[in-house]
């Protein structure tokens, strides 16, 4: 597991404008996507687990990308985000650097490559989720000097999913998630962005909770409704905005710096059908079509993008009230 020697590459930044570029405007007409939650905590009837849990409960009976891909494409979706490593640091791939993913499992299915090839098959976008915080690698985030090695071993990991999908698939969407637990600084921005785009020029990077304030520009949370004009971008550089679940207010801004420089950076609403986002027993609460729609229309306006969130059952499937309230869904917005 011994850490893999990166090029010295020209860092990669954004073109500061004031109008969304080519990916950027590929990521807005995309507009609908499907966001899937599954993993460790899918077995736990838990959101967050630390990474105590032993691999081999994660045990899927099944793992039914098909119908995740078919489910997505008949509620109108023009992509989906796999949560490809979540706050336990399980890994839903077969992972160099880790023996906590699913080659130590019940069940050895490498999710990303089959989602990624079903992606292919059936014609639509893929998106990945990956969280920069992982309480199993890097429980103590508190200690800096473990920075170095946790960024390297992060950096390996995001090289290794490219290079998964790239068999099947282009990316058009990375998704990170969980940097509050440490300062913006120590997170090696820079560096992600730099091979994403090496890699993948097409696929828009975003870090949850992106932007600041101009007395903090690592405050946490600045909410979308208190989100104004030429604030400062917290995590530089990254394309689009996310503050999960919450709306875009309106009118939303759109022009944020950095550096001395502005740039156009939609938003991209991410929302559950229910109450949990990973499988859970006692998830018996759903959101009605009407909030739904609502929710459309309000998160898919002002040139913005929206997300629901399924999290298949312990079969590894979609459950039916998911289905049919997506199918449903569709018929409302007339998709």
């Amino acid at each position: 597991m011994g850490a893999k020697v990166f090029a010295q590459t020209k860092a990669i930044v954004p073109t500061a404008a004031d109008k969304p570029n080519r990916y950027q405007q590929e990521q807005i007409d995309r507009k609908y996507g499907m966001f899937i939650h599954f993993g460790m905590n899918t077995f736990h009837d838990q959101e967050w687990t630390d990474g105590s849990k032993p691999p081999g409960s994660y045990a899927p009976t099944a793992i039914d990308v098909k119908q995740w891909v078919s489910t997505a494409k008949a509620a109108g979706m023009k992509y989906i985000i796999l949560v490809s490593k979540h706050h336990d640091g399980f890994c839903l791939w077969d992972s160099k650097y880790t023996s906590y993913d699913v080659a130590s499992s019940a069940n050895k299915t490498d999710v990303v490559a089959a989602l990624a090839k079903e992606c292919r098959n059936q014609g639509i976008r893929l998106g990945l989720y990956y969280s920069l915080w992982d309480r199993k690698q890097n429980g103590n985030v508190k200690d800096l000097t473990a920075d170095k090695a946790y960024n390297t071993y992060m950096l390996n990991q995001l090289s290794e999913l490219l290079n998964i999908t790239q068999k099947y698939t282009d990316i058009v969407e990375l998704w990170l998630d969980g940097g509050w637990e440490k300062e913006n600084y120590r997170w090696p921005a820079q560096e992600i962005y730099t091979l994403v785009k090496s890699k993948a020029p097409q696929c828009q990077v975003g870090i949850n909770w992106s932007i600041g304030t101009p007395e903090n520009v690592d405050k946490h949370m600045v909410l979308p409704k208190d989100q104004q004009n030429l604030f400062p971008i917290r995590y530089f550089p990254s394309d689009f905005r996310l503050g999960d679940p919450y709306l875009p207010a309106t009118p939303d801004p759109k022009l944020f710096t950095s550096q001395g420089n502005t740039y156009y950076m939609p938003f991209e609403t991410t929302v559950v059908l229910g109450e949990r986002w990973f499988y859970n027993t006692t998830d018996k609460k759903y959101k009605t079509l009407g909030e739904l729609e609502q929710i459309y229309r309000t998160a898919t306006a002002q040139d913005n993008i929206l997300i629901l969130n399924v999290g298949p059952d312990r079969a590894g499937r979609i459950r039916e009230t998911d289905v049919d309230l997506l199918l449903k869904l569709k018929e409302k917005l007339k998709l």
